[in-house]
């Protein structure tokens, strides 16, 4: 056989098996694998009504004078909203309103503000509810003169001054001196007349026939005692000694007659010599 006859045989065997091979792979099932990395989440959304609420800046405590800086318009679902809650909706001038009142029970930051919780300008139980525990209201009767010229205003800090006639005892006569004498120190002026807040009035001055002062029980005594002996005046304290917490001064031992650092100086009433009450 010839050389090129026997390449054309096996080239056409090897062919032939090739053909084979591709027949079999063609007839069996293919499997396909595939790996799905991606995590698809389906999230369903309902949409809320929802409406304005007037609600808390703030934690409000009891007796806190209310500013409209202390409400807020704060987003509230429209099936929450009960009986009591303002909203912008319906009381558009809830803030100026309420503006004013006192806190009767607390109210803490964004709770919604309830008519119920607050005392009202004019209401019964207005000036108690603006007391801080513990303390007590007391009413002088001021002038011009007596009151740092109409500048004291509603929640002013004052000290209480006293001047009082006495006469001095000498060995040849008696002699009338008036006395002068811080009595109380650091009080807080609750109001000036009826006017409680500040910006109440138009005007930088209140001019008024009484303040009314908050004191603890004994100066309240000491007060109505002070009332009675001479003329009282007030006078204005910066703001810096708001937050004084040091000793008020109160001269209570007045209450019993006590003398003061003036020694020899006898107080005479109707006629008749009492105890000393000391002086400056």
């Amino acid at each position: 056989m010839s050389p090129m006859r026997l390449i054309i045989l096996i080239g056409a065997a090897v062919a032939a098996i090739a053909a084979a091979f591709l027949v079999r792979g063609a007839s069996q099932p293919q499997t396909i694998v595939q790996t799905v990395t991606d995590t698809q989440t389906v999230v369903e959304t309902q949409e809320v009504s929802e409406t304005q609420v007037l609600v808390a800046r703030r934690d409000l405590v009891v007796g806190d004078l209310l500013s409209p800086d202390d409400f807020r318009w704060a987003p509230w679902p429209e099936k929450n909203v009960v009986a009591g809650y303002r909203t912008e909706e319906d009381s558009p001038q809830a803030i100026d309103e309420l503006s004013g009142s006192v806190v009767r029970i607390p109210i803490y930051e964004d709770e919604p503000v309830l008519p119920q919780k607050l005392v009202m300008k004019g209401e019964t139980g207005f000036m108690a509810a603006l007391l801080k525990p513990g303390m007590r209201a007391i009413s002088v009767e001021i002038s011009t003169e007596s009151a740092s010229g109409g500048f004291i205003l509603p929640d002013d800090r004052v000290d209480v001054i006293l001047t009082y006639e006495v006469h001095l005892q000498t060995q040849e006569s008696i002699v009338e001196r008036p006395v002068t004498e811080t009595i109380l120190q650091n009080a807080r002026v609750l109001a000036i007349d009826q006017v409680f807040a500040q910006g109440e009035s138009d005007s930088a001055s209140q001019i008024g026939n009484t303040a009314t002062l908050e004191v603890e029980p004994a100066e309240a005594e000491l007060i109505a005692h002070a009332q009675r002996l001479g003329t009282i005046s007030l006078s204005l304290r910066p703001w810096a000694d708001a937050l004084d917490t040091g000793s008020r001064g109160a001269r209570t031992d007045l209450l019993a007659g006590g003398g003061g650092s003036g020694g020899g100086i006898t107080v005479y009433r109707n006629g008749q010599p009492s105890a000393g009450v000391g002086g400056s």
